[in-house]
């Protein structure tokens, strides 16, 4: 074949491959990275075991006592409230995690405000991952195990993720409304009632704020990467 004949197909086919990726492109336009894959710029632990966080080959592992990570960075001023949030998790057998939103930096202890998406695939706390934690349960109880009391419970025989295996967890919040999804799969679509949901925790409502990850115990270990935001109107 001639030489001017291979650089016609060459120019073909990447223009063709061009075209191919284009909409997965587009569909990621508006979102902002707000973990850099190297170390921990932007974000704060809590004064309460801050070791429980690291950076390793690009992933944030979290693995240790209780503690909080704090978004505390420059994106948005650090505080959202309309916004869709996306980001990659990895759960192993003794996972027991969590993604809050709409919270704010302390020191110690479980945050007072805001509210938490769980990550759990086997852990033996029935609230599973994809739960709006207390509010909105996906349940899966062992043979035995009672049902928990507080918030509205969605039962399945199985958690949306699989520990091993790296699931999208995508978390949107638009005016009163939270939808969360797992691998594509709307697991949670809640809208807040007037007043806030019904539970014991007061800071427990939609107001604005940031992002945080939970280190849960010694014995969890859990990954993330690839924690990108868009901010809604």
């Amino acid at each position: 074949m001639k030489t001017s004949s291979l650089l016609t197909l060459a120019s073909a086919l990447l223009i063709g491959a061009s075209a191919f990726t284009s909409p997965a492109s587009a569909a990621d336009e508006g979102f902002v990275s707000l973990f850099n894959g190297r170390d921990l710029t932007g974000w704060t632990a809590s004064k309460e075991n801050p070791e429980s966080f690291s950076v390793k080959q690009g992933i944030l592992v979290v693995k240790g006592g209780k503690s909080h990570l704090f978004y505390t960075g420059d994106v948005n001023g650090g505080k959202f409230k309309n916004f869709e949030l996306k980001l990659k998790v990895q759960t192993t057998p003794k996972s027991n995690s969590g993604v809050y939103f709409h919270t704010k930096y302390q020191d110690t202890g479980w945050p007072d405000n805001g509210f938490e998406c769980q990550v759990n695939s086997t852990h033996k706390d029935p609230k599973k991952t994809g739960s709006l934690y207390g509010v909105v349960n996906i349940l899966v109880l062992s043979e035995g195990q009672e049902e928990p009391k507080g918030g509205e419970h969605i039962k399945r025989d199985k958690a949306p993720s699989t520990d091993g295996q790296w699931f999208d967890y995508d978390i949107t919040v638009k005016d009163k409304k939270i939808t969360i999804k797992v691998n594509g799969e709307t697991t949670v679509e809640y809208t807040e009632p007037e007043g806030g949901p019904d539970s014991n925790f007061a800071g427990r409502k939609l107001s604005e704020g940031t992002f945080a990850i939970q280190a849960h115990d010694p014995d969890s270990e859990t990954h993330y990467k690839d924690i990108e935001v868009k901010v809604l109107d």
